[in-house]
């Protein structure tokens, strides 16, 4: 997790260059940051991401961390353990302003760190926590930067900008009423996202499909189309991936068949096996089949999401498997992905097919695009194509990607960039009553604290999956240190339970770094082995 050196090792000279100056070295320092923060990239959710670099006054490495996960030792803390003595007169840089500096396990830089600057890439999205570690550090005696605040240049400008990429999904939402969503797709040379009789397997190659097990790995939930879950009978497939499943009308047909052959059986691959997100079915008439995968929660929970009345004898059989039926008047995406946005989603990728894709553009709940373009050709009149009808007649309507980027994977070519940027984290927000005299009917407010679907106390002390390792005493009487309490939680399911299979269990549920992946040993242990659950936990 964080790069060791240990206490009386020489540092590592960062490959910058002898002859850059102090503000180019700011900002190289602050993208190596957002480098490190992008390596646990959806497994901190709802936490963003974060990365800290620690350099001596010479421009050499003493240390790095990054977040691996939520309820894990903060990235600040792990670069300062790693850079030992070296830390002392030293300048941390952070790719984001931390959440807060309450407690022995926030924005690390005490006084016995001996860190004396800190170089911030930009402040925190999130109007409750904006400037507050900023003006905590300060108070401390320690000289704060947020970069281009003082100094505007390319180099800069450079850096903050990779700052805001690696939070991009906690940006939209703070500055939005729907998720950072992804729309990714895989099509033929001449548009194709399958043959004119449905079939898709494979189109990209095997090198592109794991870089979509990345992208998923990355994503709170994935959006498909309907016939998903039909095809997902139909031909038995193993589904333990996340997925929103939503059928825009009863046309909606050709979407689905795409969406079947990009199932992914793994997901888990980038973290292997920690990070595994929710799955979610949206469907208009609810005409889904009994038998599906997707009703199996035993390692993911699913929500069906549907129209108000449809198939109440069908809702009634899916809540007694353990799916959760949320029902909407009115079926759009832009009302789905607020209500997920309600409920503390932070990215969501859409693997569906034209028709539902189009909606989603339409609805502009689409921000960046993941287009892999296979060297192949399908033809066929009637065979679908990645977007439908956007309701555009002229080129010069045609939606322009910014920040496009090409990457040759395998025999593949991979195009990304933004429908909408990153939104600027500095809005300029009209007086009160500048408000007033546009509009008498508003009034100030206080904003409400963001709320997410996993716990996240200011202070991280009343949460399972709080940073904090506790003591507790074992049969023998000794005290015995776990990573947290959701660590110890989960493992009391199976103390005193005579059986090697619990035994391993705990030692599984001990080993593992955060408490999401102690959470699903646990779980799945209960689910699948009842018997080895001691009886006090059933």
């Amino acid at each position: 997790m964080a790069f060791s050196l240990g206490a009386y090792a020489t540092p590592l000279m960062c490959k910058l260059g002898a002859d850059l100056d102090g503000h180019a070295q700011d900002a190289a320092f602050v993208r190596r940051a957002a480098d490190l923060a992008d390596k646990s990239a959806g497994f901190t959710s709802p936490h963003p991401n974060f990365g800290c670099v620690i350099a001596t006054s010479t421009g050499k490495v003493a240390g790095e961390g990054y977040l691996y996960a939520q309820g894990t030792k903060p990235a600040e803390v792990l670069a300062v353990e790693a850079g030992g003595e070296w830390c002392r007169s030293a300048t941390a840089y952070l790719n984001l302003e931390p959440g807060d500096c309450h407690g022995d396990q926030h924005c690390g830089f005490s006084s016995r760190s001996g860190i004396t600057r800190v170089v911030v890439g930009i402040r925190n999205p999130l109007q409750h926590l904006r400037g507050n570690a900023v003006r905590a550090l300060r108070s401390q005696g320690l000289q704060v930067h947020v970069l281009g605040e003082d100094l505007q240049s390319k180099i800069i400008e450079e850096a903050r900008k990779s700052c805001l990429l690696v939070n991009a999904p906690l940006i939209h939402r703070a500055t939005s009423r729907v998720p950072f969503s992804v729309l990714k797709y895989a099509m033929t040379l001449d548009g194709k996202i399958a043959a004119s009789s449905g079939h898709a397997a494979w189109i990209s190659s095997k090198k592109s499909r794991d870089r979509v097990f990345e992208l998923r790995g990355r994503s709170d939930a994935i959006v498909v189309g309907g016939n998903t879950v039909r095809r997902d009978s139909k031909y038995n497939l193993s589904y333990y991936v996340t997925i929103i499943v939503i059928i825009v009308n009863k046309y909606d047909r050709i979407v689905n068949v795409f969406a079947l052959m990009l199932v992914d059986p793994r997901l888990t691959a980038r973290h292997g096996g920690g990070h595994m997100p929710m799955r979610i079915v949206l469907t208009q008439s609810l005409n889904l089949p009994e038998k599906a995968n997707l009703w199996d929660v035993s390692d993911v929970s699913t929500i069906v999401v549907t129209q108000r009345g449809a198939r109440r004898d069908f809702q009634k059989f899916l809540a007694s498997e353990g799916v959760e039926v949320v029902e909407f008047d009115i079926l759009n995406p832009r009302d789905v992905m607020e209500y997920f946005h309600d409920r503390g989603y932070l990215s969501i990728l859409w693997e569906c097919g034209g028709k539902l894709a189009a909606s989603a553009i339409s609805s502009g709940v689409i921000h960046k695009v993941f287009a892999f373009v296979a060297p192949k050709i399908i033809g066929g009149k009637n065979a679908p194509t990645p977007v439908g009808e956007l309701g555009m007649v002229e080129m010069s309507q045609a939606l322009d990607l910014t920040d496009v980027c090409y990457e040759q994977v395998g025999p593949d070519m991979l195009v990304s960039g933004f429908l909408q940027p990153v939104p600027d984290l500095t809005p300029v927000i009209p007086s009160v009553d500048e408000t007033f005299a546009i509009d008498p009917s508003v009034t100030p407010y206080e904003s409400s604290i963001i709320s997410f679907y996993k716990t996240w106390d200011p202070y991280g002390s009343f949460s399972n999956f709080s940073p904090h390792p506790i003591q507790m005493p074992d049969n023998g009487g000794d005290y015995v240190t776990w990573s947290g309490v959701e660590h110890y939680y989960q493992a009391q399911k199976f103390v005193g339970v005579n059986d090697p299979a619990a035994l391993d269990c705990i030692e599984k549920i001990k080993a593992v770094r955060s408490p999401e992946e102690a959470a699903r040993i646990g779980r799945w242990m209960q689910r699948h082995r009842p018997d080895l659950v001691c009886s006090s936990a059933r």
